[in-house]
């Protein structure tokens, strides 16, 4: 990764994506070929109504502390208890924080990010990956949350904005 880390000494790749697009297996493949440490935003949402209201806290828990130097710590949400959890995640200085869910690659974000990667695949695909990955019940939840975060990717221009667009469209 050759462009200069812009959070303190961390380079930040931010992998962002509509659901399904394939954020996630990116990141690990990603992590696998260079050291770094990984953020999933799904860990940082307040539940379903939380989908774009986790950035406070990624940023005053994970990237601030990061670009001072210091560990990152987050409590991860329980999706079964519909709470976050007591106990808190270290987040070590690492080389690379890749931080990956939607809406990861917000303008917000993307002025300290050495790399944006915006993920799409069409809808068909994604909501097939959904229906095997999360079932069938929580469809529903997922049909409202698909039409928000079409709404956020139009508004913010995120794959407009995003050095590396891979897939094969929304």
């Amino acid at each position: 990764m050759a462009e200069k880390p812009k959070l303190g000494r961390t380079r930040l790749v931010l992998i962002d994506g509509p659901s399904g697009a394939g954020k996630t297996t990116l990141a690990y493949a990603l992590a696998g070929t260079i050291p770094a440490e990984i953020v999933h935003t799904d860990d940082l949402l307040d539940g379903w109504a939380g989908q774009f209201t986790y950035w406070a806290r990624l940023e005053s828990q994970i990237l601030q502390p990061i670009a001072s130097g210091e560990a990152g710590y987050y409590q991860a949400y329980n999706w079964v208890e519909a709470r976050f959890d007591e106990e808190w995640i270290k987040v070590p200085v690492p080389e690379v924080l890749i931080v990956e869910g939607v809406g990861a690659g917000r303008e917000q974000g993307r002025d300290r990010a050495s790399l944006v990667i915006f993920v799409s695949e069409p809808l068909a695909v994604r909501e097939a990956r959904s229906l095997a990955r999360d079932g069938i019940e929580m469809q529903e939840h997922l049909r409202s949350w698909r039409r928000r975060e079409e709404l956020h990717f139009g508004a913010d221009a995120t794959a407009w904005c995003a050095g590396l667009v891979i897939g094969s469209g929304t």
